[in-house]
């Protein structure tokens, strides 16, 4: 061998009539069964191989292949594990030139046959299949990268390829049971069939370029079809995750899309399928999460979405396809249920590794999709199509909620534009109580931006608010903006809400937690001072019950009352205050305990028929919170004023009220004063005298207007300057009087009021105005 390695190195161009000698020669001992010779022939081709690394290779390769592939076609199972030795031995050569003629179509179909053996021995079956594999691995490294050799991404051959190492590794849990611990397995199970088809498919991946990563992963898809491996979908997920992590990070997004593909063309498998395929999409999205899921990030939530209506769809009607009035398939209601849960987990999973302006461009999105009467989305009638569009709410409440739990952003503006707000708020006003519930959940997830949720989960009467340990900043100034522009739209909604007999110890929880989280995260003076009117009107609906509420609801809104109160109380720390809600609060532990929310929200409540005979001192007067908080600098004119909410025609869309209650009611709410109230005086009668007195009015006003605007054109015309100098002087120095109070004001802003706002540790926030944060009169805006 020695002589002959030497002869072959000084004279290279020998090197193809070795090659065709020795190929004769082992072609003719395999035919005559001598495998001794067999063996010798291909050691010594192995060693020429490694030993002549030459340009005059190539013909000597072709010897070489025409060997590897006679062994191959044995059926002994020991000539076709030595010619795939002989075969990843080559493989592993870096050659200096490429090859124009070689053709390795014969190899890829051979080795993908030998991962699929079935040999009767389990030891030979085993060895056959990893020789197969690692056939395959040689296969790739040989090929990938030289360009003229057959494309190894084409169709054909990723058809052959990618099944034979899933096959390989659908045996993992085999391999697990026999080995629980790596430390207890042998040296001849930690080279198993499993793990080298893991690792061969993991490179296969990782060398994939761009162009390329589509015709990998479609054989994927269509194994997993034909051997029905989604439903259990743990081999699906594991074979995913795989992919995911072997893949380049920027080509994430083209499997997602592959995945979102292949969900729709399943449209009308079964639910299982159709969930494990969404399952599958969830653990690829967490694993993409370095970036963007692609540039389409809207038809992703836009296919979830569509699988979401048409599982709702299958669910209502039965089945999945009716032809000639006859169903192809029966639908099980629980495995849709599932379905719709689990893409509703897969949108919040995207939803998550989104930048922040794409979450809420999302949220926008699937709330544009929630049917509303408001809108101008055909709401189907019947019986049918009622329930359709209540899951449909449901269920895109559910997925807008998954979004906006794992949202973040710090100003309320950009995170609640006002169309989406608004949609969201009719949303609100819907008789079903499960959807009014959403939406609170929703907004709580929104506004609570510093975790402080959890600790308003039950509604108590704390008497020391600092065992809670809240996150409290300083309101910025995008969140007063936020509130000046938002927050009676917000009051109104949590007035209406309140109001609904449907409501259970959810609803009054989450409203709780709003009121709590608005005074927390988003609340100046002013809304404060709001909030105190608003729950003392929902005391009101309480105290007067027009709308006919249970005893339980009554109770519930006193409780939520008097927990709201003593909690901001504590928070704007005013001593007199403070000491009124203290008070009451004790006043109702000793006289009626069934208006605390220790009594109200338990699981068998205490409730009281004679909530009509309550006596006064059980009550929060608005009067006297007006009168203390008055003392502390706050607006107590504004405070005396009762809270009555802005009825317009959403209530109407919202089926919630006609128009003639609407207007009633309004007509109630404005007559309407505080607890304390005083009987106004009765309506002037109107009458045909008094309509025709206006319309004569009218007119003389608008005479008296023309006139008067005619003297000053005259005057301008006809008088001499001097005078209109002179006017004109007058008025700019009243003009400059103004200003010079106003740059005053400025300059030396008025002390804050001692009953403000204090984080939980007690220390008061300044609430003085910076000049660029002021609102100018409109009068010094040129």
């Amino acid at each position: 061998m020695e002589k002959l390695t030497f002869y072959a190195l000084s004279a290279p161009e020998k090197l193809d009539r070795i090659g065709a000698y020795l190929s004769e020669r082992l072609i003719r001992d395999v035919s005559r069964h001598r495998y001794g010779y067999v063996c010798i022939a291909m050691e010594a081709l192995d060693q020429l191989l490694m030993a002549c690394h030459c340009q005059s290779i190539n013909l000597f390769v072709e010897s070489f292949l025409k060997m590897v592939a006679k062994l191959l076609e044995s059926e002994k199972p020991n000539l076709q594990i030595l010619g795939t030795n002989s075969f990843v031995k080559f493989a592993n050569i870096e050659e200096d030139t490429p090859s124009y003629h070689r053709s390795y179509d014969f190899f890829i179909s051979r080795f993908s046959e030998m991962c699929h053996s079935t040999h009767d021995d389990l030891d030979i079956r085993t060895k056959i299949r990893m020789s197969g594999i690692k056939g395959l691995q040689g296969v790739v490294r040989k090929t990938v990268n030289d360009e003229l050799q057959a494309n190894i991404w084409d169709p054909q051959h990723m058809d052959k390829i990618v099944p034979s190492l899933l096959f390989n590794l659908q045996h993992v849990e085999e391999a697990e049971s026999r080995s629980p611990s790596p430390l207890q397995a042998t040296e001849k199970e930690k080279e198993s069939p499993t793990e080298l088809a893991e690792r061969c498919l993991r490179e296969l991946l990782g060398r994939a370029a761009y162009g390329n990563i589509k015709n990998a992963i479609k054989p994927v898809l269509i194994h997993l079809d034909n051997h029905s491996l989604w439903e259990p979908k743990i081999f699906a997920t594991c074979c995913f995750r795989i992919i995911m992590y072997s893949i380049q990070p920027q080509h994430s997004h083209l499997v997602i899309q592959q995945l979102l593909g292949h969900l729709d063309a399943n449209s009308k498998s079964a639910a299982t399928v159709r969930a494990g395929i969404v399952e599958v999409l969830s653990e690829a999205a967490v694993i993409a999460a370095s970036g963007s899921v692609g540039p389409t990030v809207l038809e992703v939530f836009n296919t979830l979405l569509r699988q979401l209506r048409l599982s709702i769809d299958y669910a209502l009607t039965g089945s999945y396809d009716c032809i000639a009035g006859v169903s192809t398939k029966i639908i099980k209601e629980h495995e849709e249920r599932m379905l719709q849960e689990a893409v509703i987990k897969t949108i919040g999973s995207f939803a998550s590794t989104l930048p922040t302006y794409q979450q809420s461009e999302v949220m926008v999105f699937i709330m544009n999709k929630v049917p509303l009467p408001s809108s101008q989305q055909s709401i189907e009638a019947g019986k049918a199509g009622e329930n359709r569009n209540r899951l449909t709410q449901i269920m895109l409440l559910k997925s807008l909620l998954q979004v906006s739990v794992g949202f973040q952003c710090s100003n309320m503006l950009t995170a609640l534009p006002s169309a989406f707000l608004d949609r969201l708020l009719s949303a609100a006003l819907m008789e079903d109580a499960e959807i009014r519930l959403f939406v609170l959940e929703i907004l709580i997830s929104f506004i609570d931006r510093h975790g402080n949720r959890q600790k308003f989960s039950t509604i108590s009467t704390v008497s020391d608010i600092s065992v809670l340990k809240l996150k409290v900043d300083k309101c910025s100034r995008q969140d007063t903006v936020f509130m000046k522009k938002h927050g009676q739209h917000l009051y109104r909604h949590i007035y209406l809400i309140c109001k609904e007999e449907s409501n259970v110890q959810a609803h009054y929880e989450a409203l709780y937690s709003m009121l709590m989280l608005i005074s927390i995260e988003l609340a100046n003076e002013e809304v404060v001072v709001d909030l105190i009117r608003l729950v003392l009107a929902v005391q009101e609906i309480a105290q007067i019950n027009e709308d006919n509420l249970t005893a339980y609801n009554r109770c519930a809104l006193f409780a939520l009352g008097a927990a709201y109160l003593n909690l901001i109380s504590q928070l704007t720390t005013v001593p007199t205050f403070c000491q009124h809600i203290h008070e009451v609060i004790q006043m109702r532990q000793k006289e009626a305990p069934y208006l605390l929310p220790e009594e109200v929200f338990v699981e068998r409540p205490r409730l009281s028929k004679s909530l009509d005979r309550l006596g006064p001192e059980v009550f929060f007067w608005q009067s006297k919170i007006s009168e203390v908080l008055g003392g502390s600098g706050y607006n107590s004119d504004r405070l005396s004023t009762p809270y009555v909410p802005q009825l317009t025609d959403e209530d109407r869309l919202s089926k919630r009220k006609s128009i003639g209650e609407t207007i009633s009611l309004q007509v109630e709410m404005e007559s309407r004063n505080s607890p304390e109230r005083e009987q106004r005086a009765p309506a002037e009668e109107i009458t045909y005298e008094t309509l025709k007195k206006a319309i004569v009015d009218s007119v003389a006003v608008e005479e008296q207007e023309r006139e008067r605007r005619r003297q000053v054109v005259e005057k301008f015309q006809k008088a001499p300057f001097e005078e209109i100098a002179a006017h004109c002087g007058a008025r700019a120095t009243l003009l400059q009087s103004k200003l010079n109070q106003i740059f005053e004001i400025t300059i030396r802003p008025p002390p804050s009021p001692s009953g403000t706002i204090t984080a939980a540790y007690g220390q008061p926030q300044n609430h003085s105005i910076p000049v660029y944060e002021m609102k100018f009169p409109d009068l010094c805006v040129y």
